[in-house]
């Protein structure tokens, strides 16, 4: 499946530019003019990555950080005209994984976009157990436990937790986690995800009518809560 990317640019030429190079490159693109307008995308669509630029009117990549970032693991590269070192400091700090001065060639782009990608996918593959709160869950022996104590889960359950768990914050909707557990040729009912959940919560949830894990988001699916 083709990695998604958000780009998020007040200079419309630009956004093409990036979104059409990226495109023939095997990414799926898609744009906002601004981080208010990326934050209203984000709240339907899922990006694997964000580029984004720091100047830009209604809400600038800084104040995009701020409010996005603590929240969400997705990887961000920033996009800066500005060559002090202590803009790009900033970024970086506010949660920026990397950053591209401008200008900037594609090739370039590109190639920061598949690292930073790669470094975050052997992160994810070299952690074994992923550990939030009072649960642990171990993707080698396929184990969770609760507190201490050993939860036993269908395949189905183990699959949608580790999902979950491995992207705090991040909001899946029905359809990408019926995708996870049966693929591109899935066949079924995406509600069938309501059931899974809910099995899921009454075994790890310490008050399954109150998560305290898996959080709803109503007309859009199911998060991990990422301030735990």
């Amino acid at each position: 499946m083709s990695k998604t990317i958000l780009i998020v640019d007040d200079a419309k030429n630009l956004r093409l530019m990036v979104a059409g190079y990226l495109e023939q490159e095997g990414f799926r693109t898609i744009t906002a003019a601004n981080g208010r307008e990326a934050l209203q995308i984000i709240e339907s669509e899922e990006p694997d990555l964000i580029i984004l630029d720091l100047m830009m009117p209604q809400m600038g990549g800084y104040d995009f950080l701020r409010e996005y970032a603590p929240h969400h693991s997705t990887p961000i590269i920033v996009l800066t005209a500005r060559l002090e070192e202590k803009d790009k400091v900033k970024g970086l700090e506010l949660g920026a994984d990397d950053y591209v001065t401008k200008p900037f060639s594609m090739r370039e782009l590109t190639a920061r976009v598949r690292a930073v990608l790669r470094r975050l996918e052997k992160a994810q593959a070299s952690s074994s157990v992923l550990q939030v709160g009072g649960l642990s869950l171990d993707r080698k022996s396929r184990l969770v436990w609760r507190e201490g104590c050993r939860v036993d889960l269908t395949p189905s359950e183990f699959t949608l937790l580790e999902t979950l768990m491995a992207a705090p914050g991040k909001v899946f909707s029905r359809l990408d986690l019926l995708e996870r557990l049966q693929g591109g040729a899935y066949q079924g009912y995406e509600r069938t995800i309501d059931v899974h959940i809910r099995n899921l919560r009454s075994k790890i949830e310490p008050e399954p009518h109150k998560p305290r894990y898996i959080e709803t988001v109503y007309g859009a699916g199911y998060r991990f809560r990422a301030d735990m």
